[in-house]
């Protein structure tokens, strides 16, 4: 198959971005019953043509902001190439993260390590990294995150998370704004970054108000956005120049069929009223946004019961494959790819994995045509944190994953994966933990 960026999902590629939103019914079912036949199931598909795409309407909503790809949502490497050739850099919130990124070849110019709550180890390699790479940015969000770094010998480019008292999301185990794990409070700022830039190449402000934001939530983000504002302005005419105000991400996309797309541009557009007159210039950090709709994920049924009002569809991916449904109680378009579904009844359908849990259900009671053993089902907008999340709880090894030309991202773990990082045998242990 070809290694080009094209998209084989009735969506075609437009420089203008494409479409706003990619819809599960608009991935082309051949393709995804042929990657599963070739690859088995479960299986994460993804189509990094989408990822460029979601790149552009960016660059074309916010022109001459600081678009960084927040690259929790998706760490493979062509993910990391492909943002990066659209001219986002990479925000990490991991030493993992920061070596991932260089290892794909982003200069360290374009790369920024967010520390919240830093291990010593993350900071000891952010540092050495830093040392190779001088442009790093590095994003502190405490006074000791402060004085350790400046411990080390860092004392190159840093930024200031501020938590400025508001925050977003779609759950709330995803808002960060107004939890006072993140940040430095509003009214401690401008002291921590007037000692900043005395110590360090100051190199702005930062906050987050959290993920999956849209509707409602924008209102927050656009005090986040104001606030975050007038302590530019407060800064600057204390005499501390900001190179940067970074306002985060978090922008939301529809998951459910009906829902409608975020519209971008009129976030865009009050983020920058928000934001007023500053010297600095607009940062950003998308990343549920640019890789969503850009992976589904690919399961197929292996036992089918009707139980309790429902028709229990059991699978072969679970909680440890997408964590989201039992995480956040997340909703996530389901399809039936099985041979012609046209001709089979609605009914109510529970998709649940292999996972002794009740939490481990893709979705509950869903009008869908009634399964049938063997059907290949498909799970929309599993681009961001599908993957990234999955674990191997239960001992059940990761799945593959695969762009829509069948290029191998990750491949799939096996049994003898997951055993691998245990001990041997008692003749392993340590001297000072063997019992008397």
């Amino acid at each position: 198959m070809s290694h080009e960026d094209h998209s084989p999902t009735g969506v075609d590629e437009r420089p203008d971005g494409g479409p706003a939103v990619r819809r599960l019914a608009d991935w082309d079912r051949e393709t995804l019953e042929e990657l599963a036949a070739e690859h088995g199931t479960p299986l994460y598909a993804f189509d990094p043509a989408r990822v460029r795409e979601n790149c552009r309407r960016l660059h074309g909503a916010f022109p001459g902001a600081d678009i960084q790809y927040a690259a929790k949502a998706h760490t493979a490497r062509r993910t990391l190439k492909a943002v990066h050739d659209e001219g986002l850099g990479i925000e990490s919130a991991s030493a993992g993260e920061v070596r991932r990124a260089l290892d794909a070849g982003i200069p360290g110019a374009d790369v920024t390590y967010t520390a919240v709550n830093p291990p010593a180890q993350d900071l000891d390699a952010v540092v050495a990294a830093w040392r190779s790479h001088p442009d790093l940015t590095i994003t502190a969000g405490a006074a000791d995150t402060i004085d350790r770094l400046a411990e080390r010998g860092f004392d190159g480019r840093l930024r200031l998370r501020v938590n400025p008292g508001v925050g977003a999301g779609h759950h709330e185990k995803v808002v960060t704004g107004g939890h006072p794990k993140f940040g430095v409070a509003l009214d401690r700022a401008p002291d921590l970054a007037a000692r900043a830039a005395e110590a360090f190449e100051f190199a702005g402000i930062h906050a987050h108000a959290g993920s999956g934001i849209s509707g409602e939530d924008l209102a927050d983000h656009r005090e986040l956005v104001r606030r975050m504002g007038e302590l530019a302005r407060e800064l600057e005419a204390d005499g501390i120049p900001v190179e940067t105000v970074d306002v985060g991400g978090g922008f939301g996309v529809p998951y459910r069929e009906d829902a409608p797309p975020l519209d971008l541009d009129a976030v865009a557009e009050a983020t920058r009223e928000a934001l007023g007159e500053v010297d600095a210039t607009l940062a950003i950090e998308p990343g549920r946004y640019v890789v969503a709709d850009a992976g589904v994920l690919l399961t197929r049924v292996n036992t089918v019961k009707e139980a309790l009002g429902t028709v229990v569809a059991g699978v072969d991916a679970g909680m440890t494959t997408l964590l989201r449904p039992a995480m956040y109680d997340a909703y996530h378009a389901v399809r039936n790819l099985g041979g012609d579904t046209s001709g089979r009844e609605q009914v109510g359908v529970t998709v649940a994995g292999p996972v002794c849990e009740t939490a481990d259900l893709l979705c509950e009671n869903r009008p869908l045509p009634r399964p049938e053993r063997g059907d290949l089902l498909t799970v929309g907008n599993a681009g961001a944190y599908g993957y990234e999340m999955a674990s191997t709880y239960n001992s059940r090894p990761r799945p593959a994953e695969v762009t829509v030309d069948g290029d191998l991202l990750r491949r799939r773990e096996t049994l003898a994966d997951v055993s691998r990082l245990d001990a041997p045998g008692e003749s392993s242990r340590r001297s000072d933990e063997r019992e008397p």
